[in-house]
């Protein structure tokens, strides 16, 4: 190797143990920047009113048919329309009474007649029981007069019976309201032949509706009369009303058991009979422990909340934690169970978290 060679592979050499010795080192590892700043709230243990929800339909308390109690008579005249609210005697309908009137001017004059009759033969009587007392009749004659008289009487009695048969079906010339209430139905229509047993209308008995709830054959034990419920209808507007009774038995296809609840005179302004509606049996008051919906997260079903773990510098880590929620109130707050109750949770902006994410704790605004 001559000397130029040997002047560059030291040049060579020294240069990589020059770079070698001048690389910098890998830096520490940082601690994670906090993902979102937070603020922290505990369960509150509150009082909140026990309620189980149920479903039904709005039915009338009492449904009266009113049909003709004559037949083979023609209607001239219809008075009251489905929603009208009648008195009891109300006149709904008019039934042609030509007939009628005929038959009942009739069991008059017999009524008449026979009275005359009656009358005569009540005379003759007394005549030959005077006329036997002085030894012109014999006793047979006597009987006779008297069979007379008893058998007018007889006939008075059939024409005057006769005579109060026509009056009834003078009166049942007119169709009338058994009760008050409101028409819900009518069929009736002028010119049409009244019908034994025919439906002319349908009467809510005193206006008054119900709402018969479905629940199953575990909740029937739980309810008993006098209960509140609450009652939403379609309009939003609350009702108030009474457990009047619960059936006895258990439809046994579906399970489920019939509570009827007593609605105010005034629900029938948002509530209609045939109405489905939803509504709550007011049970009581029981403890629960409550968050608030901001700090509850629905994920795949189910729901969770973020529970802080406190670290130095207000900074912590985040654990997703499964509960499981209960009763609302409205909008605000949510009943959480398998929680403890000195738990600390994110109090909202959970959507944005993951669990073991690092938060930064500040204090809640006033």
């Amino acid at each position: 190797m001559n000397k130029n060679n040997a002047a560059l592979l030291t040049f060579l050499v020294a240069a990589g143990l020059t770079a070698c010795g001048d690389r910098p080192q890998p830096a520490a590892a940082q601690p994670a920047k906090p993902a979102l700043t937070v603020t922290v709230i505990t369960p509150q243990l509150l009082d909140w009113p026990q309620t189980l929800a149920a479903s039904g339909n709005v039915a009338a308390w009492q449904e009266a048919v009113i049909g003709p109690e004559i037949s083979n008579y023609r209607i001239t005249e219809v008075r009251a329309n489905v929603g009208d609210v009648v008195k009891k005697g109300d006149v709904l309908a008019r039934i042609a009474s030509d007939a009628v009137d005929s038959e009942l001017a009739e069991s008059k004059a017999a009524v008449a007649e026979t009275e005359a009759t009656l009358a005569e033969a009540r005379a003759i009587n007394e005549r030959a029981r005077q006329l036997r007392e002085k030894g012109f009749y014999s006793p047979q004659q006597g009987i006779q007069t008297q069979t007379a008289a008893d058998t007018a009487l007889a006939r008075l009695n059939a024409a005057k019976a006769r005579l109060q048969s026509a009056e009834l079906r003078r009166s049942k010339a007119s169709v009338v309201a058994p009760d008050d209430g409101i028409v819900s139905a009518r069929s009736a229509t002028v010119g049409s032949l009244t019908q034994s047993g025919e439906e002319l209308f349908r009467l809510i008995r005193g206006g008054r509706l119900e709402w018969r709830a479905e629940v199953t054959a575990a909740e029937l034990s739980r309810l008993q009369p006098g209960q509140p419920v609450r009652l939403e209808s379609p309009t939003g507007i609350a009702v108030a009303g009474t457990v009047r009774a619960v059936a006895p038995t258990v439809d046994p296809q579906t399970r489920n058991g019939i509570v009827y609840v007593d609605l105010p005179r005034e629900a029938g302004k948002v509530l209609s009979a045939g109405m489905f509606t939803r509504g709550e049996f007011q049970l009581g008051q029981s403890p629960a422990l409550t968050l608030p919906q901001s700090a509850v997260m629905l994920r795949e079903g189910f729901a969770y909340v973020f529970r802080i773990e406190p670290g130095p510098d207000s900074i912590a880590k985040v654990t997703q934690t499964k509960v499981g929620t209960g009763r609302r109130d409205g909008e605000q707050h949510i009943e959480v169970t398998g929680l403890d109750a000195k738990a600390q949770v994110v109090a909202s902006g959970g959507g944005f978290l993951a669990d073991g994410d690092t938060v930064r704790i500040v204090a809640a605004q006033p």
